[in-house]
């Protein structure tokens, strides 16, 4: 008589939440380490760039060759925003107060009111593409779903019929809006540390203007103005549509797991490394969201596990070319503000 032995899974991988077993994969697997030369690096080319920019204006002056510069500033403003970003996560450094130093400075660096982001960005995090719990779908605007559609009033009621076809062009507000609604906030007594960020804000304002109106005649600086900001808007907007525009909205009571929750309402952006550099990897969106503290330089091999691991469960992982990413973006947006059209589309 032979007896046949059973192979079971290490205990570690069959015990815990769905999400736990993902965590001790990528524990494992020594993603969640921080990455000091990669940050390193990163942080001196973009302030390079940043401290260069500022020089190449001073260099050209008064010439319309500057507003190349400020279209080159745009994307570099931009970079800095995301490395405001991994550092609100603690990707850069472990401490709370180097966090919170280092996203200050960046934050100076661009005229965002450092407090007000984090405390935004943390409850979307806590609750992504939820209707009630999610200030990233806050109907100020753009409506994202046909309820809010039906319940709008003033502009989103007047912009919400054809929001899909004018959301590019009104990504060109978003670096002003980024800057009047981080001055508002300030008003916001909940909010740490506001004093300070306040100082920082009105100091990068006074910097930014007199540093434009010196070296510049008014008209050019004016136009400076106007390009760098607006273009600073559009990445911005582009870097954080395809992440979970036209992804599930989530409403009411809906609660599902952590892994779940954050899962089927992120999309991830397929491309190589130059994608990683242009999006600062929120490109993989699902595994940020899952370890938001995980530096993103590790996002892209925690991909193959968390895919792997999503599969095994069932749960869908989505996936687009980035194209594809801003067209399902536009298409939601469309749906959404159907009921504004008087047309029936399917929620």
């Amino acid at each position: 008589m032979t007896t046949h032995s059973i192979v079971r899974p290490p205990p570690s991988e069959r015990s815990g939440s769905d999400f736990a077993r993902l965590s001790r994969k990528i524990a494992d697997a020594g993603l969640m380490g921080r990455r000091p030369g990669y940050y390193a690096l990163r942080v001196t080319v973009v302030a390079g760039l940043y401290v260069g920019g500022w020089a190449a204006v001073a260099l050209i002056g008064d010439s319309w060759w500057t507003l190349t510069v400020a279209a080159v500033l745009a994307v570099v403003f931009g970079q800095v925003a995301l490395l405001a970003h991994d550092a609100a996560h603690r990707q850069v450094f472990r401490r709370r107060r180097a966090s919170e130093v280092s996203g200050r400075i960046a934050g100076a660096g661009i005229g965002m009111g450092y407090g007000w982001w984090q405390d935004k960005h943390t409850r979307h995090h806590a609750n992504p593409n939820h209707q009630d719990l999610d200030p990233d779908l806050d109907p100020d605007l753009l409506v994202w779903s046909q309820d809010q559609a039906r319940a709008s009033t003033g502009l989103p009621r007047l912009i919400g019929r054809w929001q899909a076809f004018l959301f590019f062009p009104l990504l060109t507000l978003e670096g002003f809006n980024l800057h009047v609604s981080s001055v508002r906030a300030l008003a916001d007594r909940s909010l740490k540390h506001r004093t300070l960020d306040g100082v920082l804000l009105f100091a990068h304002f006074a910097v930014y203007l007199t540093v434009l109106f010196w070296l510049l005649p008014l008209g050019m600086a004016i136009a400076f103005l106007a390009v760098h900001q607006c273009l600073f808007g559009v990445y911005l907007g582009s870097l954080f549509a395809p992440n979970h525009k036209g992804m599930p909205i989530l409403k009411g009571e809906d609660r599902p797991d952590f892994l779940r929750r954050q899962v089927l309402t992120s999309r991830n952006v397929r491309g190589g490394r130059l994608t990683d550099i242009a999006l600062g990897g929120l490109n993989h969106q699902i595994e940020h969201h899952l370890f938001p503290s995980m530096p993103s330089a590790n996002l892209r091999r925690a991909r193959t596990i968390v895919r792997r691991h999503c599969e095994d469960l069932g749960v869908d992982y989505a996936e687009t070319g980035l194209i594809t990413s801003y067209r399902l973006a536009l298409v939601s947006l469309h749906q959404a503000g159907a009921p504004l059209r008087g047309t029936r589309t399917p929620a």
